[in-house]
C-alpha cells in the first residue's frame, strides 16, 4: 500500500466522522422542532410561521447528509477493494503457472465473479451512478495526493471503468500554462470526482448555508476554487450564490461574485489551495 493510497483513506474517513457530526447536529434540532410543535401545534397557524417550513428543510439536510455518508462509504470501499491483495501466495502462482491457459481464463472469470458477489448493493448503486455520468461535466481533482495543492477543473466524463472503477475524464479547455496546447485526459479514481448539482433540478440540490466553505467554480475560467457562501439562491430568489474567493483579494478586499448553484460543491475534507 502506497502513502498516497493510506492519505485518501485517510481523508475519506475523515470525511465519514465530519459527516456524521453535522447529522447528529441536524437530528438534535429536528428533534427541538419536534418538541415544540408537539407542545404548541397551534403555532404552524400562524400569520408568518414558518415551523413546518424549517422542519422540512432540516429533514432535506438530513436527507443530503446520509447521501452523502453512502457516498463516501463506497469511495472507502472502493478504495480498499483495490488495495487488497486478491489471488494466490506467489508460491502457488508458481505452481499454477504450468497450468493450461484455458483453466487460467477459467480463473479469471472467476476472480471477476468473486468481485461482483463482494459488492453491495449500495456499493453497485454507486457504480452505476458513476457509469451514469459519461458525458456530463463534473468537478475533477487533477493533482496528485503528494502535491503541494489540491487543483480542481472542469472535465468531461468519456468513461468509467467498472473494473478498475477508474474515471477517464477530457480536459476541454486546458491553461494556457499547460504542456500542449490540445485537449487532455486523466484516468482518476472516483475519490477525484464530484458530480456537479443537476441544473434542471434545484429543488433537490443540497444549499449552502452563509459563512459554509464550498468549491466553486471561479466565473469566467473551468477552475475550481475555495469559497464562502455570503447569500443563498432561496434568500437571492435567483439560481446563484454570492461568494467570496479566498485569495482573490482586490483593494484590501474580497469581492462578491455570483456562481450558478449547479457549479458549487461541497468543499472536501482536507483541501489544499
Amino acid at each position: 500500500m502506497s502513502s498516497p493510497d493510506i492519505v485518501g483513506i485517510l481523508e475519506n474517513t475523515k470525511e465519514l466522522d465530519r459527516l456524521r457530526k453535522d447529522q447528529e447536529e441536524v437530528l438534535v434540532e429536528i428533534n427541538k422542532m419536534h418538541k415544540k410543535l408537539q407542545a404548541s401545534p397551534e403555532i404552524v397557524e400562524k400569520p408568518g410561521d414558518i415551523s413546518l417550513a424549517k422542519l422540512k428543510n432540516l429533514y432535506i439536510q438530513a436527507k443530503e447528509l446520509s447521501e452523502n455518508e453512502v457516498t463516501v462509504s463506497n469511495i472507502l470501499l472502493t478504495q480498499l477493494d483495490l488495495l487488497l491483495p486478491y489471488g494466490p501466495t506467489g508460491q502457488q502462482r508458481r505452481k499454477l503457472g504450468v497450468v493450461a491457459e484455458g483453466n487460467d481464463q477459467k480463473r479469471k472469470r472467476m476472480k471477476v465473479d468473486s468481485d461482483v458477489i463482494r459488492l453491495s448493493p449500495s456499493m453497485r448503486n454507486q457504480i452505476e451512478a458513476y457509469a451514469s455520468l459519461k458525458g456530463e461535466q463534473v468537478a475533477a481533482r487533477v493533482t496528485a495526493e503528494s502535491a503541494d495543492k489540491d487543483e480542481w477543473f472542469v472535465v468531461k466524463v468519456i468513461h468509467f471503468d467498472r473494473e478498475t472503477k477508474e474515471v477517464e475524464v477530457l480536459d476541454e479547455e486546458p491553461g494556457d500554462d499547460e504542456e500542449g496546447s490540445g485537449q487532455r485526459t486523466y484516468k482518476l479514481p472516483m475519490s477525484c470526482i464530484l458530480p456537479f448539482p443537476k441544473r434542471n433540478d434545484p429543488s433537490n440540490t443540497q444549499e449552502f448555508p452563509p459563512g459554509k466553505h464550498v468549491l466553486a467554480v471561479y466565473p469566467g475560467t473551468t477552475a475550481l476554487y475555495k469559497a464562502t457562501v455570503v447569500s443563498t439562491p432561496r434568500k437571492r430568489k435567483s439560481d446563484e450564490y454570492l461568494l467570496e474567493f479566498d485569495d482573490d483579494e482586490e483593494d484590501g478586499a474580497l469581492p462578491q461574485r455570483t456562481v450558478p448553484f449547479h457549479k458549487v460543491v461541497a468543499l472536501p475534507e482536507g483541501h489544499r489551495q
